[in-house]
């Protein structure tokens, strides 16, 4: 059976039906060829009315094939190029028909599926909230190469379609309609080639009805050429905005710029093979390698359940307790609530409790100022959060989250006053972020039922959700956990217990390193702008002072008295020292009004104390080593944790470095970057780090023995 049913009514309307092999239609061999019997045939039918172009499957289209992209290989640019171009003389061909071709948008239509769409003279789609249109590829390294970039200039207008593009925005339906990319909505999905037939029949006689407005004679790009006057401005800041955003570390922006440029400049059909030139060089890059592996493959099977126990039934968290209604506490609260659970939010006193509830109810009123809620949502929402000082009101939970202070005993103290109010088979989370699940849990009655749930803030921003497994943790156990990370729309990573987990352990390697740094006579500055400059979303010492040293003293402090490490073990001792002078002298980071900057209502700067008192001229330090200090420091943390065992896969540590510790995207994760960097060229630099800067920086064995198989980490 072919991949595109081809069927014509007796009004000389051909309705393409696609309905490729697999559960999406995709952008690969297979449509080629069936596209080329498609179009081939579409220009030879007698009595052609128009085109109707709908989907069999779920989704109208998702794409290209990514697993075929990740196959190209440097050097092959050429061929690949000659191979897109093909691709997209197809959909000048389907465009060029003589008579009226119509996109019916019953799904998802991202990336290549819109590129489709743009071909097409009419879009109609259905009006419902699963429907996604856009073209996302720069959030994989990529740029649309199946002429995306060039029709959407065309369409909405250069100054219009940047955001679409750099950004990769994904719109609802309607949100698509008021933009422009689409031009009508059916609330029915099974009117939709109903309604494109209609349009057809009433537009069938008139030429914009049948020609695209960038092949009609006179067309001019909407708001101006590239050339204009009005858009000199855009022109002039639009590249140094770019670079601000990607320090030059990701190439897909730039070249999105470029070739955006020229379809406001060029003839249409130039524009194109510009776009694809630029499309096959970025599809050999590392940085596209790595996005694609981690921020497509890996984001897909973690959010699939590749790390839950599969024989067990799923389920969902009716009734949530909380204990704790600060930071943590109110934030989890607020994305339950979201996700239709039912909380009750408990602190010490009803006042501080009703405080976290007010929490949920400013973000609430700030949805409702953007659109996206009403009033009588914003109430159904709240009227799910219960706040109270009563233990009591926690009966019946089918999980309780304590999010209270970082302190041990605390911990030991509100999960032996709550626990017994879970029902029979509800499951207990700690909130941690570095205290070991297995010795919290002994503090339970029924540590089998004990789980580690380590939220990021802001809870409501950040997607990743550290599932934690202790030495008695049941499989039952990290189902329900993994289950509820996916109801309020959590990506989960599954690691094994050790003081600070995945996480914390390998980012606290980094600000270590930075402190060291710094303690050896680094200028401040140096360090801070290498941080940035590898694509860190803020400066290392930044970090430090938004994270308070304080805690991060505490942290260590408590692990020393848990016994969990001693002062052996501190691979930068200098680094603890320099932070025990900074909290001497009130240095504790910005909740005190100063760190390493000094931090104030305006913003923050520099502090001259800490430059005079650190900073030597005479330490001499390349910034190529600066840089990979601060990234192959968690680099080689990371690889550890998965010789360890703590990681479970390597694609819970790429997703997790990247959503939980702002690991830079262009690595697509601390494990994936050794894969594009090269093992043995890993193994080299680590070598001539440690004869330099110390042992910390020996290459883990895993990845030793891999270089030496010539294999991946993966």
């Amino acid at each position: 059976m072919s991949a595109f049913q081809y069927d014509k009514d007796a009004n000389g309307i051909v309705t393409i039906t696609m309905d490729m092999t697999g559960p999406v239609n995709t952008m690969n061999e297979e449509f080629s060829n069936a596209m080329i019997e498609t179009v081939d045939r579409l220009e030879h039918e007698k009595d052609l009315v128009g085109v109707v172009i709908a989907s069999a499957k779920k989704t109208f289209f998702a794409g290209g094939d990514l697993r075929w992209l990740l196959s190209i290989e440097p050097g092959s640019e050429a061929a690949f190029f000659e191979g897109i171009e093909g691709t997209k003389l197809l959909l000048r061909r389907l465009e060029k028909l003589p008579v009226p071709v119509v996109a019916t948008i019953n799904g998802a239509a991202l990336g290549g599926g819109y590129e489709l769409c743009l071909a097409c003279n009419h879009r109609i789609a259905w009006n419902d909230g699963s429907v996604q249109i856009g073209l996302p590829e720069v959030t994989l390294g990529l740029l649309p190469g199946g002429g995306g970039v060039v029709r959407m200039v065309n369409l909405l207008g250069l100054e219009a379609a940047l955001p679409y593009l750099l950004e990769g925005k994904r719109v609802t339906s309607d949100e698509a309609l008021a933009a422009g990319m689409i031009d009508q909505l059916v609330e029915d999905p099974n009117e939709l080639i109903s309604t494109g037939k209609q349009w057809i029949l009433a537009n069938k006689d008139e030429d914009a009805a049948r020609v695209q407005p960038w092949d009609t004679k006179g067309f001019k790009v909407p708001g101006g050429s590239a050339n204009s006057p009005q858009l000199a401005q855009t022109l002039m800041g639009a590249p140094a905005m770019v670079h601000q955003k990607t320090r030059g570390l990701l190439p897909a922006p730039e070249y999105i710029l470029d070739v955006a440029v020229n379809a406001a400049r060029l003839p249409f059909d130039v524009a194109l093979r510009i776009e694809g030139r630029h499309f096959a060089n970025l599809v050999t890059t590392p940085q596209a390698k790595n996005m694609i592996t981690t921020l497509f493959f890996a984001v897909n099977k973690v959010n699939g359940g590749a790390s839950r126990p599969n024989d067990i039934a799923p389920q969902r968290v009716k009734k949530l307790g909380i204990l704790g209604a600060g930071m943590m506490g109110q934030g989890i609260a607020y994305v339950s609530a979201l996700a239709g659970i039912d909380v009750v939010l408990k602190d010490v006193s009803l006042r501080a409790a009703e405080k976290g509830r007010a929490y949920s109810e400013r973000l609430l009123d700030k949805k409702i100022a953007r659109g996206r809620l009403d009033e009588d949502d914003k109430a159904r929402i709240l009227r799910r959060i219960s706040p109270t000082e009563s233990t009591e009101d926690l009966q019946g939970c089918d999980l309780i989250v304590e999010a209270v202070f970082e302190k041990i005993d605390l911990k030991y103290k509100v999960t032996r006053e709550s626990e017994s109010c879970l029902a029979e088979d509800g499951i207990w989370g700690s909130n941690t972020s570095t205290l070991p699940i297995t010795r919290l849990a002994e503090a339970s009655a029924r540590p089998e039922r004990f789980i580690g749930l380590h939220f990021f803030s802001p809870v409501d921003k950040m997607p990743l959700l550290e599932i934690i497994c202790g030495e008695q943790t049941t499989d039952e156990t990290l189902a329900r956990a993994f289950d509820y990370a996916r109801q309020i729309k959590k990506t989960p990573i599954v690691v094994n217990d050790s003081p600070g987990f995945y996480t914390s352990r390998t980012i606290s390697t980094q600000t270590g390193e930075a402190l060291a740094m710094v303690a050896e006579g680094v200028h401040p500055v140096r360090v801070e702008n290498a941080g940035k400059a590898i694509g860190m979303p803020v400066g290392t010492l930044t970090l430090l002072d938004e994270l308070s040293l304080t805690l991060l003293l505490d942290i260590q402090t408590t692990h020393k008295s848990l016994g969990l490490i001693t002062d052996e073990d501190d691979p930068t001792p200098q680094a603890t020292q320099t932070m025990k002078e900074m909290i001497a002298v009130g240095r504790i980071g910005r909740k005190g009004g100063k760190g390493f900057f000094d931090w104030s209502d305006s913003g923050k700067r520099f502090s001259a104390e800490v430059i005079d008192k650190y900073y030597k001229e005479e330490v001499q330090i390349s910034e190529r080593d600066i840089k990979d200090r601060l990234l192959f420091r968690p680099v080689i943390e990371s690889l550890q944790c998965l010789d360890d065992g703590v990681l479970r896969s390597v694609e819970d540590g790429n997703v997790g470095s990247i959503m939980g510790i702002g690991a830079p995207v262009w690595t697509g994760g601390y494990l994936q970057f050794v894969n594009t960097y090269g093992l043995d060229k890993f193994v080299t630099r680590c070598e001539e780090l440690a004869r330099r800067y110390g042992d910390r920086f020996t290459p883990p064995a895993l990845v030793v023995k891999k270089a030496k198989a010539g294999e991946l980490v993966v």
